[in-house]
């Protein structure tokens, strides 16, 4: 069993790490690190039997861990990769893994030089709606591929992190264009708007539209926002054939909210209601097609799988870099008010 231990209990360990590690095969939770007097009462509360420790230098310390999942807010990351790289754990770190894409590829190559695996946390690959959909593109059910809408609005100013670490961009960002670069291929050319708003922690991306064009031929277009007072997570693909519109309720988040954990009921875990199932529409008439399961515990399945085995993990470094450097493109692209062309990852 891969012992993994948790690096912060804000929101992302609480609710997005540790359930899914105590719910993943070949895994087990090994420990928490936390320092805030409340965030350590939470995780004693939560993990009783778990260890709580107050850094991360403790944690390594005390030889109980085989790897970290670092949860820490990005301005924090940094150092605690490398120094979970440098004790040689293996190392899962969550979206954005880094400030951009140049300091990524930094920590890659820290990674390779000491041997250790290191994954990034795009555990939104995982969830219902994109995996349904992935199954709808497999099973070319629309005949060659225009497009793919991709939509994410939340109202939640409340989880916006504002300042120049911060920002829309890099935290749903992250995951929006994470998934149409998994399901279209590499971007070769980024258009972007972002919409910013003055906060106590300085300017702040507040909402975002992004055009990809991919090297496939095929075009993404990617917006979020969580200042808007909107409740939308909505995709739509459209091709040849016909298209495919779904609206999700984010299922596996509202199911952690609620107090629910995936090891308890494993099997009934992350299905979306059939009221929003989406529909495939074509010349044979529409169709309800069936949502698959979400399951972000098989990130953790996987990562465990590639230290055991040496196989890659589920999302590696050298993709995170690529995925930043579409948003290092986004920022520029609003910025200078015109298109960014890509170079585009061969081998």
């Amino acid at each position: 069993m891969l012992r993994i231990g948790v690096v912060g209990y804000g929101t992302g360990g609480k609710h997005f790490h540790a359930p899914f590690i105590q719910a993943a095969r070949g895994c087990t939770l090994a420990g928490v690190v936390a320092r805030a007097e409340k965030t350590i009462a939470a995780a004693k509360a939560d993990l009783p039997d778990q260890p709580i420790y107050p850094s991360l230098t403790a944690m390594i310390a005390s030889g109980q861990v085989d790897a970290v999942a670092i949860t820490t807010p990005p301005e924090t990351r940094r150092e605690l990769v490398l120094e979970a790289i440098a004790a040689g754990l293996h190392v899962v770190a969550d979206k954005p893994f880094a400030p951009d894409a140049a300091r990524a590829r930094d920590f890659d190559r820290a990674a390779k030089a000491k041997g250790v695996v290191l994954g990034v946390y795009q555990n939104r690959r995982f969830d219902s709606d994109i995996q349904t959909l992935r199954q709808v593109l497999i099973d070319r059910r629309l005949g060659r591929l225009w497009r793919i809408h991709s939509r994410m609005d939340f109202d939640d100013p409340a989880t916006l992190e504002a300042g120049p670490t911060g920002g829309l961009l890099r935290d749903l960002g992250s995951h929006l264009v994470d998934q149409m670069l998994w399901l279209l291929g590499p971007a070769i050319s980024v258009d972007a708007q972002m919409d910013h708003v003055n906060l106590p922690g300085g300017r702040t991306d507040a909402s975002f539209t992004i055009t990809l064009r991919h090297e496939s031929g095929v075009h993404s277009h990617i917006s979020a926002t969580k200042l808007n007072r909107l409740n939308c997570r909505e995709l739509r693909a459209y091709g040849e054939a016909g298209s495919y519109v779904t609206q999700s309720t984010d299922i596996q988040a509202q199911q952690l909210f609620s107090g629910k954990r995936p090891a308890a009921d494993p099997t009934t875990w992350g299905y979306e209601p059939e009221t929003h199932w989406g529909t495939l529409r074509t010349v044979t008439g529409a169709e309800i097609i069936r949502a698959a399961q979400g399951r972000y515990h098989d990130y953790y399945d996987l990562f465990a799988a590639a230290v055991r085995n040496g196989t890659p993990p589920p999302v590696t470094a050298e993709v995170g870099a690529r995925t930043l450097a579409v948003l290092d493109a986004a920022r520029q692209s609003d910025l200078e008010n015109r298109s960014i062309t890509l170079d585009v990852p061969h081998g």
